[in-house]
């Protein structure tokens, strides 16, 4: 990766400047890849900014329980075009189009030529097409074709992209490339992210975060950079707890979509969880298990 100090200090006068702000992700994110990308969606709508999220299909049951997820859509809003009046036109119809202030009303008139207005009000149409962002974080994605139809890449053109992954597959696009396979999670990239960029950390924010660092490194049990021990450990400061995401518990069919309302298919029950939970081992503890013991080893900790 670029020297941070300068992509933070680039990312901040981009904020600065944009009007309009997108975060996307690629098709099914996991825990890790929403939680990032909802945490920052979180950041960025407490600090004022106009930003939206989305994601080319309905979110996942196993990001379902993720705050904010109700914000996420399959469109992603972007700039508002200029609107457009189209009518029909014939030669010599109009003599020339002019407009007049009304107190707060702009009319726009539209002066008959010769041979008259050819065409009715019916036949007015009006336009404004959306524009892609000023901004556009897509976080988790590894080439732009993973947004399947929320863009197509002659869009962005005029459009300030910033790539976060941590994937060896990622392909590098972007204005600003924040990749880096030696991170264990996309999670602990928006965690320093927001923190670097001095925007507020609630609770909500911290523990979908800490969902996420804990999702991508197997509850530290797998591949685990410093920076991810080091976000974690701020996060909890801030009262996220390293109980797994409640979800992720549920018995449920890896890649399904929310339960319809009313519908008994992946509901977490805490009550059957803590019974089953409490159930006895089929496993006895061994019989010295409460007796003192005596652990030795070489390691040095002086100098």
């Amino acid at each position: 990766m670029a020297n941070m100090d300068t992509t933070y200090s680039k990312l901040s006068e981009f904020l600065a400047n944009s009007k309009s702000i997108g975060i996307v992700t690629p098709l099914d994110p996991n825990l890790d890849q929403m939680a990032g990308a909802l945490s920052l969606y979180l950041a960025l709508s407490a600090d004022g900014r106009n930003v939206s999220i989305a994601t080319p299909n309905e979110p996942l049951v196993e990001v379902s329980t993720l705050v904010g997820i109700d914000k996420v859509k399959t469109t992603i809003n972007g700039r508002i075009g200029d609107l457009v009046v189209s009518f029909p036109y014939k030669e010599g119809d109009i003599d020339k189009v002019s407009y007049t202030l009304d107190n707060d009303t702009l009319n726009i008139v539209v002066k008959a030529g010769e041979n008259g207005l050819s065409f009715d009000e019916k036949d007015v149409k009006y336009t404004r097409p959306k524009i892609a962002p000023d901004l556009l974080f897509i976080v988790g994605a590894s080439r732009i074709s993973d947004l399947g139809k929320l863009f197509d890449p002659v869009e962005l053109k005029d459009t300030t992209v910033v790539n976060i992954d941590n994937s060896s597959e990622n392909q590098g696009f972007g204005d600003i490339v924040m990749v880096s396979t030696r991170l264990s999670s996309v999670s602990e990239q928006i965690a320093n992210l927001v923190f670097n960029l001095g925007f507020k950390m609630d609770l909500d924010i911290a523990q979908n975060l800490l969902w996420g660092i804990d999702f991508a490194t197997q509850s530290f049990g797998a591949k685990t950079s410093p920076l991810a021990f080091q976000m974690a450990g701020e996060l909890m400061k801030l009262g996220a707890v390293r109980e797994q995401n409640p979800m992720l518990r549920t018995a449920f069919t890896p890649g399904t979509r929310p339960a319809q309302p009313g519908s008994e298919q992946n509901q977490y029950n805490p009550v059957k969880q803590a019974s089953e939970a409490s159930a006895p081992s089929s496993t006895e503890a061994p019989d010295d298990w409460l007796a003192p013991k005596v652990y030795k080893g070489s390691t040095n900790f002086e100098g």
